[in-house]
């Protein structure tokens, strides 16, 4: 069954410096926002890849990706002024496809991690599939409490993409919308609304988000690790 992947590209550059969406920045042979374009067209499932922009930036995300489409489209739909509101916006535009039962799988994906790479979308959504939902999770070891010392336990991260059923996130959304609830990412609408198994799926650090003016650097770096960019993890 074909998939479909959001990415989440509303942000700005503040924290990272830069007078433009970072997404917009250059990272390596393409614009940042670019390479996970290019992770979830390389999916041989992936019928959909929905960009979620900033108002006003449209024409501008078009022009950065473009360039890296190949023989492939995308579609570019302006976000709203909460990630929820984002999530909501790419859904609605995948809504009669849904229902139609031509997507089964919605992966919703940060633009600003760039190096997630098409393995980890490809084993999150079949995971998904097999279980309702799935999210990508890295081991945390060196978190340090306020007064320095080792956070006890073991902790993970979590990252994305985070896919899952399309019908059950639909309708979660369609709720929240209808009861004016928002949550703070997809995992907290689809607690409040549906009950779906939800599965990890290792990941590594470096599906880093960039965040800080290092982090471009960083990227950087690991971007030129890979001998095979589209399928790389």
């Amino acid at each position: 069954m074909p998939a479909a992947v959001v990415i989440l590209a509303a942000g700005s550059g503040s924290r990272v410096g830069a007078e433009v969406n970072k997404v917009l920045l250059p990272l390596g042979d393409a614009p940042v926002l670019a390479w996970s374009v290019r992770a979830a067209l390389a999916v041989p499932d992936v019928r959909r890849v929905v960009l979620v922009v900033r108002p006003g930036e449209e024409e501008a995300v078009a022009a950065a990706v473009t360039p890296h489409l190949g023989d492939r489209e995308v579609h570019v739909v302006p976000g709203g002024a909460s990630r929820h509101a984002s999530e909501w916006s790419a859904l609605r535009l995948l809504a009669a496809e849904i229902e139609a039962g031509a997507v089964d799988v919605v992966a919703i994906h940060d633009g600003a991690r760039p190096l997630a790479g098409a393995a980890l979308f490809e084993e999150t959504i079949g995971a998904a599939r097999a279980h309702g939902g799935a999210i990508p999770v890295v081991p945390l070891p060196q978190l340090l409490t306020a007064s320095a010392t080792a956070v006890p336990g073991e902790l993970a991260g979590v990252q994305t993409p985070q896919a899952f059923r399309a019908r059950d996130l639909l309708a979660a959304y369609r709720r929240a919308d209808e009861e004016g609830f928002e949550g703070t990412d997809t995992a907290a609408c689809l607690e409040r609304y549906a009950h779906l198994e939800i599965a990890a799926v290792p990941s590594t650090p470096r599906n880093l988000k960039i965040t800080f003016p290092e982090d471009i650097a960083l990227a950087d770096r690991l971007s030129g690790d890979s001998p095979s960019r589209s399928g790389w993890r």
